[in-house]
């Protein structure tokens, strides 16, 4: 009897030891299971870079033919090339809808003034809605749209500057200001604002390495007015492929920054245009010998249509290149689909997660994309184009051609398409909405339109001096 009193004393102290066991087994796993079971190291950062007036024809992994960009083209090597990526084609209402998910007659930022109407009260940014997942965030860049600060806006960190294409101070002017956490500084007669945004990014960086972050990082490059670079050897002509270079060794920088950090591997990096190319240098761009259509502020195709890369070694396939519709309202949707947190309930957040497309599992993220800016708008599928005055456009040669259909009733394909695409913009109503109240529904400034009209009463070299302005 003792004997087996003994033999079952041991068999439960065996199986309460076992059960212990397999309680820290299950609490060491459970470290390594995604969602919200991660620590907050092992949760993916992300870094979204956006280019200012960058349009495709800038980038030679596009058969841009004028410029080469080896860093961009390699991230593009290493992961997924977007082929139909569009956003606004002016900058305030494009970051605005960004940032927000939100088209801009939801927002009212259909044109650059109204975007400064937009108040963290009314409009929740992506650094607010990561913040709950232990997300840091930095705005780095241009930032001139929007009102207040970034901080006001859910950012922990920022370095801004006022206007746009600020490079180095200019002759005969003041110091050109910037602001750095709270600071009002200003730039030095020997500093280049670019390589200021870059070192205070990689600060941010190493002292957020052991915690996720969330990077808006807004390049300088290439708005104009365009100005020599540090490297510039050459005289004012070269000056825009300086800057296009200038831009992608920066990204190249940053690149090699993110490895000595050992980040790399766990870091989403997107790399996107804000618009089109502005004004002369969209003239005279072409991809693979030929010319595109359209250029910033215009609704025309390369209006829209911006280089767009997504960069994530050991996530994201190599050498991919997708004709997959995106919409620059996707990219809320997607970060909090990849990082657990959820988006606001109490506004309509238009964007759709391409989540699925990045990982493999989906070669598509949405039927159709919708562009508004000023008084006009429209609603593209892979293949056609419907606007406001109820014009429509075959699409496929695009980016070098949009083909108004004019008899689309007689057409099948044509006419199903209308009727597709009409059905998009009754349910969108964007008419119902905030509609645009400047000078000339263009979606511009009002101070530029107002230059615009007196330079068209002025001499030829007062009109183009006037154009130029127009694309600020």
């Amino acid at each position: 009897m003792k004997k087996i009193v003994l033999a079952v004393l041991v068999l439960v102290s065996g199986m309460q030891v076992t059960a212990q066991s397999s309680k820290k087994n299950k609490k060491v796993k459970q470290k390594h299971v995604a969602g919200q079971s991660q620590t907050l190291s092992q949760k993916p950062n992300i870094i979204y870079i956006l280019a200012d007036d960058l349009g495709i024809g800038d980038i030679s992994t596009y058969g841009g033919d004028l410029y080469k960009t080896p860093n961009i083209d390699n991230l593009a090597k290493n992961g997924i090339l977007f082929n139909n990526a569009y956003t606004v084609p002016l900058c305030g209402p494009s970051r605005a809808t960004i940032l927000t998910g939100r088209y801009g007659f939801r927002t009212s930022a259909v044109n650059q003034d109204n975007v400064t109407k937009l108040r963290p009260a009314d409009e929740i940014l992506t650094p607010s809605i990561l913040k709950p997942a232990g997300y840091a965030s930095a705005m780095v860049g241009k930032w001139s749209q929007f009102q207040l600060t970034p901080k006001d806006f859910g950012f922990d960190d920022y370095i801004t500057f006022k206007g746009s294409g600020v490079y180095w101070n200019k002759e005969g002017k003041k110091p050109e200001p910037y602001f750095e956490n709270g600071e009002n500084k200003t730039l030095a007669d020997n500093e280049y604002m670019p390589d200021l945004v870059h070192d205070h990014l990689v600060k941010f960086l190493d002292a957020n390495k052991n915690k996720p972050f969330f990077v808006h990082y807004s390049m300088v490059h290439v708005h104009g007015d365009i100005q020599r670079t540090p490297d510039s050897k050459g005289g004012e002509a070269d000056w825009y492929k300086d800057n296009v270079t200038y831009m992608d060794n920066l990204v190249g920088k940053l690149m090699n920054v993110l490895d000595s950090l050992k980040l790399r591997e766990n870091t989403l990096v997107i790399f996107m245009g804000d618009n089109g190319t502005a004004g002369k240098n969209a003239a005279i761009n072409t991809v693979n010998g030929k010319k595109l259509i359209g250029k910033k502020g215009t609704m025309e195709e390369c209006g829209a249509l911006v280089p767009m890369i997504a960069n994530w070694p050991g996530k994201i396939a190599k050498g991919v290149v997708t004709k997959a519709l995106i919409d620059a309202s996707d990219f809320v949707p997607t970060f909090t689909d990849l990082t657990g947190t959820a988006l606001p309930t109490d506004k309509k957040i238009d964007g759709k997660s391409f989540l699925p497309l990045l990982m493999g599992k989906s070669d598509k993220a949405r039927e159709w994309i919708f562009i508004g800016l000023g008084k006009y708008w429209y609603a593209r599928d892979a293949k056609y184009k419907l606007n406001r005055e109820g014009q429509l456009f075959d699409m496929s040669n695009a980016p070098f051609e949009e083909k108004l259909v004019v008899d689309y009733k007689n057409d099948k394909e044509a006419g199903s398409a209308y009727a597709r695409l009409k059905s998009v913009l009754d349910e969108l109503s964007p008419e119902k909405g905030v509609l645009d109240d400047s000078l000339d529904g263009s979606g511009r400034h009002a101070n530029n339109v107002k230059k615009k009209k007196e330079g068209d009463k002025g001499d030829k070299k007062k009109k183009n001096k006037a154009d130029e302005d127009n694309d600020q």
